[in-house]
């Protein structure tokens, strides 16, 4: 090597380091001679900070109408689902994998409305729809409508992973189900003294002559409270890939096979190679306003930060137009963003460590806990 080459070379180096100090691989402090020094090349790339960050629904969850009791037990769903996700991360599991571990714990708990807990039509029958996306290939698959599939988020990864079509509705969706072996359960399994008694207080309503049209817009008939049952999961896998997965059984009392941003990709569930999203809230509103894109699209061509994109979505462009509801969403350097404009979101994170973070109210103890 010429005495000329060393400065330059000692030069590249410097600089690689000071490129890359800011992702966590800056210099050890341990002093190495010219020639011991690593190339850019041989630099390893930043290990993603993976994890799972769950939501079962947002609204006016209100503390005098939420028992001690159903409290904690809607906790231990919420830390169970988290448990399960972590789990599938920590063993090298898929981002995909982890989202739809989640999902099918929530869907499988009474508590929040998807799933074994989910809410009844006008007609007295609940109606399920979900949605998945793989952030790495874009690839989704989304279900709505169903009656019989016990797991809707089973049934969406295979509407993405074995057929050439992003979605499927009604029977032609059950159908494809029984072709895939997917496991179909009596309509009654789906029924819960709650939610049938929330669709009573809601016809209750109707035949007191008071138009369902003049309630709140996701109103619970049955604790009062003014919620979005959603249930979904984002996640970030250690190869740094990126998943989202959403589960509802919509909204009481709802007529017309209505469906709501869930299952629409760009809506209520979206992931990208640096953001993924699942939402909760007034479906019409995330819709329109395809939230769960809109975020992503502010991280991916504006280049504004994952916490920032999702709170200027939530608490400003849907405030300004009526749209009450939340998300959850994690970007591919593993930050995380929970914000909603309701008055409490059921939600939690679970990182590298293992330690589950679970809340539900807007209260600064439990917003700083969930972080």
């Amino acid at each position: 090597m010429s005495a000329a080459s060393v400065p330059l070379r000692r030069a590249l180096v410097v600089g690689a380091v000071m490129l890359l100090s800011p992702l966590g691989c800056a210099s050890t402090g341990v002093a190495r001679t010219d020639s011991e020094q690593p190339t850019p090349g041989d630099a390893p790339a930043p290990k993603p900070k993976w994890g799972l960050v769950i939501h079962g629904g947002a609204g006016v969850i209100s503390r005098e109408n939420l028992s001690p009791e159903r409290e904690a037990e809607v906790r231990a769903a919420l830390t169970w689902s988290l448990q399960a996700g972590h789990a599938v991360l920590a063993g090298g599991g898929s981002a995909l994998d982890a989202v739809s571990a989640a999902v099918r714990i929530l869907e499988d708990s009474p508590y929040f409305n998807a799933g074994k807990g989910a809410v009844f039509t006008h007609d007295g029958v609940n109606e399920l729809d979900a949605a998945i996306m793989d952030g790495t290939t874009r690839k989704a698959g989304a279900v709505a409508g169903l009656r019989h599939v016990k797991n809707p988020i089973s049934l969406a990864r295979l509407v993405m992973e074995q057929s050439p079509h992003v979605m499927m509705v009604g029977e032609g969706a059950e159908a494809f189900a029984k072709s895939q072996g997917v496991e179909l359960v009596d309509p009654k399994y789906f029924y819960t003294e709650d939610r049938w008694q929330g669709l009573q207080r809601a016809l209750e309503k109707e035949r007191s002559r008071q138009p369902s049209s003049s309630l709140p817009s996701g109103y619970d008939p049955v604790s009062g409270d003014h919620k979005f049952g959603t249930v979904g999961a984002v996640a970030l896998d250690q190869t740094g890939a990126l998943a989202a997965a959403t589960s509802t059984g919509g909204m009481t009392n709802k007529r017309y096979g209505r469906v709501g941003d869930s299952p629409i990709i760009g809506a209520g569930t979206y992931a990208d190679a640096r953001c993924a999203v699942s939402a909760t809230g007034h479906g019409e509103f995330f819709i329109r306003y395809t939230v769960a894109r809109d975020i992503c699209a502010r991280v991916e061509y504006q280049n504004v930060p994952l916490p920032e994109a999702a709170d200027v979505v939530i608490n400003d462009v849907l405030v300004k137009v009526g749209g009450e509801g939340g998300v959850i969403a994690m970007d591919r350097e593993g930050n995380v963003a929970m914000p909603f404009n309701s008055a409490g979101m059921y939600r939690g994170y679970v990182g590298e460590d293992g330690k589950p973070s679970v809340a539900i109210f807007r209260d600064a103890a439990e917003a700083a806990g969930a972080k």
